[in-house]
């Protein structure tokens, strides 16, 4: 008997509710067992997805309002940065004491981080800000992970997953012409300082819900060596964005510091044969990164170009992406199909080829012949890749991880999430410093015109880098089923 066959099959990976003795036939995601807790978390997913689409939106006005373009990428990798010990010290914390504790106490960071941007009088101070968010942000999300994988059997799993998805729907409809309107009307501050309040309801809709989970029991004490494995990540990765901001041979200090703090300690951090794309656990948490940082490196420049190249306003550029969010959800909702299962794999591998295209589509817009929309078509492509993708993932991740190392093994999924986002964001910024990207000049202006000077060849080299990283994925989508005869392989123990 495998780990996945009955009746383990049906339950959670670690320690979940007590099934009723009788038929359940309410026994769904919206079931009277599950609702108040999916309503909860369906909730604070689509608050956290409304921040992110209203950011995008009001991001190239912010960025240049504080004269910082230059700077304009970090905003986005600072959050990353930040949230990657998050993460870490989250898996942990949740494999102790269980979900509750690091949830809401990633709230409270996150609507701290919030208030911060909102109020920054420099670009500093507005990439300070996001990186408080990404503390926030990351204590959250594996948070949340873990409860799925508590409070949920396998069966509703997928389920539960794709309505993270779903949960972008509306958000990313509304966001961007909320966004845009508060920007346009009252200014870019305001889209950050008014979502803090918003965050409550949700915590005390699932609240009961949670208080029933079973804790945490792996050990009785945090693996410390984890954790400060994740804070040297997460330092060599700000030293190496450092050095990024001024390509000078000074630069090289502290970029070697960084090399030397993030590569030895990422290969500690994650599965054992990540980078070298070993199949089963190790390649689907790869995937995970080099998907999400793809597809983020190149959709954070994209409201960027339409307002600077096309003269789009920030609401406008914002609607570009909006599409992508909404086949995004579909992309996940094909994924959770169970007809589907047997082949996931494929999937995936589709989905990575449709961001991929999608990508190598967006520069287009960049000639004044050719339709604004097609960006939006572009995206909504590349959205539908990234449901498939990013979903089938986190089901791939809970079936093959061990039922007490679930915290652990979602924490390293989230880690390589913002390690791609970390490196490919960053990467997406030297390449747009490199080509000329800085010299766009500063406004406070919500509807502005292009720039005198146009700068094509900066946005173009980050939509090819971002789509030969995106092909990349795709071979690794190869690598994802394991090896043993049974179809399915415990997660390999982080390298010692």
């Amino acid at each position: 008997m495998t780990a996945l066959d009955p009746p383990d099959a049906e339950r959670s990976t670690t320690a979940p509710l007590a099934e009723p003795e009788t038929g359940f036939t309410d026994d769904t995601i919206l079931g009277r067992r599950h609702r108040a807790l999916t309503l909860g978390i369906v909730t604070v997913v689509s608050l956290i997805a409304f921040e992110a689409s209203a950011v995008n939106t009001a991001m190239p006005i912010a960025a240049r309002a504080l004269d910082g373009v230059e700077l304009y990428a970090y905003a986005f990798s600072a959050y990353f940065t930040a949230s990657l010990f998050a993460m870490a010290l989250s898996g942990e914390w949740c494999d102790r004491k269980g979900p509750l504790a690091p949830l809401f106490s990633g709230i409270v960071a996150f609507g701290a981080g919030l208030v911060v941007a909102g109020t920054a009088q420099r670009m500093w101070m507005f990439v300070g800000g996001r990186a408080v968010q990404g503390i926030g942000g990351g204590l959250v999300i594996v948070a949340l992970y873990v409860v799925v994988g508590r409070a949920y059997p396998r069966r509703l799993q997928p389920a539960v997953l794709a309505s993270f998805s779903a949960a972008w729907v509306l958000p990313v409809l509304v966001g961007p012409v909320v966004a845009g309107t508060v920007t346009e009307q009252a200014g870019w501050r305001w889209v950050f300082l008014s979502i803090p309040v918003l965050v409550l309801p949700p915590l005390a809709v699932m609240l009961p819900a949670l208080r029933t989970l079973p804790p945490g029991g792996r050990s009785p004490a945090m693996d410390r060596r984890r954790i400060l494995l994740a804070l040297a990540v997460a330092g060599g990765a700000g030293l190496l964005q450092y050095a990024a901001q001024d390509l000078v041979w000074h630069s090289l200090l502290p970029a070697a510091a960084g090399l030397a703090l993030l590569v030895p300690c990422v290969l500690r951090l994650l599965p054992a044969g990540t980078f070298r794309a070993a199949r089963g656990l190790p390649s689907v948490v790869l995937l995970r990164g080099v998907a999400a940082g793809a597809f983020l490196g190149a959709e954070s420049f994209v409201p960027l170009m339409l307002v600077t190249q096309r003269g789009l306003s920030a609401t406008a550029a914002g609607l570009a992406l909006a599409g992508g969010g909404l086949t995004w959800a579909l992309g996940s909702y094909t994924q959770s199909r169970a007809r589907l299962e047997p082949y996931r794999e494929r999937l995936m591998g589709l989905g990575m080829l449709l961001i991929a295209v999608a990508i190598a589509l967006v520069p287009l817009a960049l000639v004044a012949s050719v339709p604004v929309w097609t960006v939006a078509v572009a995206w909504a492509v590349g959205g539908y890749g990234m449901g498939m993708v990013i979903s089938s993932a986190s089901v791939l991740m809970l079936k093959l991880s061990r039922p007490e190392e679930a915290g652990s093994n979602s924490s390293s999924l989230q880690v390589s999430d913002a390690l791609g986002n970390i490196t490919l964001v960053g990467l997406s910024g030297v390449l747009f410093v490199a080509f000329g990207g800085a010299a766009i000049a500063p406004t406070t202006d919500a509807t502005p015109t292009p720039a005198a000077s146009s700068h094509p060849a900066a946005f173009t080299a980050v939509y090819a880098a971002m789509a030969t990283v995106a092909l990349a994925g795709a071979w690794v989508t190869t690598r994802l089923r394991p090896n043993s005869p049974s179809g399915t392989t415990m997660a390999p123990k982080v390298v010692p």
